[in-house]
């Protein structure tokens, strides 16, 4: 058939066509077996390790890497106890982000307080959000009192909304000064998601730490994760525990989340927000599961 057609065949290796010879492409070998079982290994895997990454957190086995964070004793021996503000930008940013932080300081005995910047209304729903979020504190075990909402005209919610850093600054100034703090934990840079709203918390962070003259304030910012780590869910604490021996040249601390499923239930009193991929983000994202700190300079 081939010869009459113009062809001709040498062996499985070649054929002829106007006198020249032309390689045949090679038959391909596969074994769906093979790849079924490949991929079941894999899938095996990633579950035994997710598995019993959160086995090791619920039943408290896993211990990272031992640090100070604000672990400094007084002559008597007892744990000097901190005034922590923690700057977020939405309600709904401490449950999804910095659960592990809080539950951290809470169990430790430190006084912390929560300055959220806006309520949220991107979507109308700003005055309801406002209350999600003291429900959520109280879940959290951060004291109503110690809450604070703004609804400035500067700062509304929102991707298109830039914040003024100056603003920003004199804000976390005076609740700094109201109430003796002497730490702050924000966002990093790039803000967790990328949005533009933590990222100007972080750099209104900055200005005030460059600009103050009043005192020297300990500031703790919260690591980005890439995409992978991101969503590796408690899989993470390992990573986690390696990154600051790859970073020696940065102050980091790493911070396990004690009572994992305090994460679900104060995200879960952010009820209009509660919706189904939020519930994923909670169940696969790392950040209820382990912060990673780093001192902003």
């Amino acid at each position: 058939m081939l010869r009459a057609c113009g062809f001709s065949t040498r062996g499985s290796s070649s054929l002829k066509l106007s006198g020249k010879f032309f390689p045949a492409k090679q038959k391909e070998i596969t074994n769906p077996g093979a790849c079924h079982m490949a991929w079941f290994l894999i899938i095996s895997s990633v579950i035994v390790l997710w598995v019993a990454s959160l086995c090791k957190i619920l039943h408290g086995s896993y211990s990272p890497p031992k640090g100070t964070f604000l672990n400094n004793l007084k002559d008597g021996g007892s744990v000097n106890k901190r005034n922590v503000l923690l700057v977020v930008a939405h309600p709904d940013d401490e449950s999804m982000f910095f659960t592990p932080t809080i539950n951290y300081l809470t169990m430790r005995g430190h006084n912390i307080h929560i300055l959220c910047l806006s309520i949220g209304d991107a979507d109308g729903k700003g005055i309801t959000r406002k209350e999600e979020l003291y429900q959520a504190s109280a879940i959290l075990k951060v004291p109503h009192q110690q809450v604070k909402v703004l609804d400035h005209p500067d700062l509304q919610d929102g991707f298109g909304k830039v914040w003024n850093h100056n603003i920003l600054a004199m804000i976390i100034e005076e609740e700094i000064n109201s109430y003796g703090i002497d730490l702050i934990i924000t966002f990093d840079n790039y803000g967790v998601s990328g949005h533009c709203n933590h990222r100007d918390v972080h750099y209104g962070v900055m200005k005030l730490l460059h600009a103050s003259s009043q005192r020297k304030i300990e500031a703790w910012e919260l690591v980005s994760t890439n995409i992978f780590r991101k969503y590796s869910g408690p899989v993470d604490i390992w990573l986690s525990s390696l990154y600051p021996m790859q970073c020696s040249h940065e102050v980091l601390h790493c911070l396990l989340n004690e009572q994992p499923r305090k994460s679900f239930r104060a995200m879960a009193q952010h009820s209009s927000q509660w919706v189904w991929f939020r519930k994923l983000f909670v169940g696969f994202s790392s950040y209820t599961y382990v912060n990673t700190l780093r001192k902003m300079k």
